[in-house]
């Protein structure tokens, strides 16, 4: 059975830009789409026996109704469905996102119907979702995603501006690259694939020797780790960029131009619990582009 794509929609800007977004990417992956609610409030005795009252669920469920048939109305072609879930809105979207292909949300939404989003929601929920997760910003639209015309203005009959992905070949990053090469697929666009690397401390006299070989050094574990996928896709263009810095400085750099930026979250279980990791929130919270936040081992 196919997975849906799942928006969390709390009346926001930012989440009316997410499920945007989320329903042309259930369109390009041929999927459905599923907008969800989660319900913090309380319900009036008898609400749900009579939802004429107008109590607030009710409101809110009517909020999120009109979300999915605009969604309905300007792509026809897409199935939309909705649910809304009693819960705290990180169970929620921690549950539906773990059922989901990937998972879309507002990036730090505040307030609205539910107010889903607010505090740290978001990072709680990416630190837990195994699934990928995409953070959108408000405002985003379709001619975002494409480059603008030869006039410099925004267009949306432009080929697709680039994905980027980070990847460090000494960990593994097949779901990283199987993501990013699949995102670049579909959108026809060219893949733009990072790794950073950091120079150690070396006497003066030898910095500059070290410096080229282990810039080398990178370039040749990156090609290693991306040769089998050119080979699984051989229509994306690939584009291998090695940078000297920290990942969580030259990424959101990298994708100052993107349409999509890809990182990972390698899954960690301990006394500590989930996190994002220190690359994914730099990307979450400096990158101008939509960015998918992909777990790995």
């Amino acid at each position: 059975m196919l997975r849906p794509v799942v928006v969390g929609s709390d009346g926001s800007r930012r989440s009316l830009a997410a499920a945007d977004w989320a329903a042309r990417e259930a369109l390009r992956r041929g999927l459905s789409l599923q907008v969800v609610q989660a319900w913090e409030g309380t319900t009036t005795p008898g609400e749900t026996e009579r939802p004429e009252r107008n109590g607030p669920r009710c409101l809110a469920r009517r909020a999120l109704e009109d979300t999915a048939d605009r969604l309905r109305e300007s792509y026809p072609e897409l199935s939309v469905g909705t649910r809304q879930i009693t819960g705290s809105a990180t169970d929620v979207l921690i549950a539906v996102g773990g059922q989901a292909e990937l998972l879309v949300l507002g990036s730090r939404a505040v307030g609205g119907v539910g107010g889903f989003l607010a505090g740290s929601v978001v990072q709680v929920v990416v630190g837990h979702v195994t699934r990928p997760v995409v953070l959108v910003r408000a405002g985003g639209t379709l001619a975002d995603e494409h480059l603008p015309d030869t006039g410099g203005q925004p267009s949306t009959h432009t080929p697709y501006r680039a994905v980027v992905v980070g990847i460090d070949p000494r960990h593994p990053c097949e779901e990283l690259l199987s993501f990013a090469f699949e995102s670049a697929a579909l959108r026809a666009a060219p893949l733009r694939v990072v790794r950073t690397w950091r120079l150690p401390y070396v006497q003066a006299a030898a910095a500059a020797r070290v410096h080229r070989a282990m810039a080398a050094s990178a370039a040749r574990a990156l090609a290693a780790a991306v040769e089998p996928w050119r080979e699984k896709f051989p229509t994306v263009e690939v584009h291998e960029l090695v940078q000297e810095g920290r990942p969580s400085h030259t990424l959101p750099t990298a994708a100052r131009d993107a349409g999509l930026l890809v990182v990972g979250r390698r899954i960690r279980s301990g006394r500590l619990g989930a996190h994002t990791g220190y690359v994914a929130h730099a990307a979450m919270h400096r990158a101008r582009c939509p960015v998918a936040v992909v777990s790995h081992d």
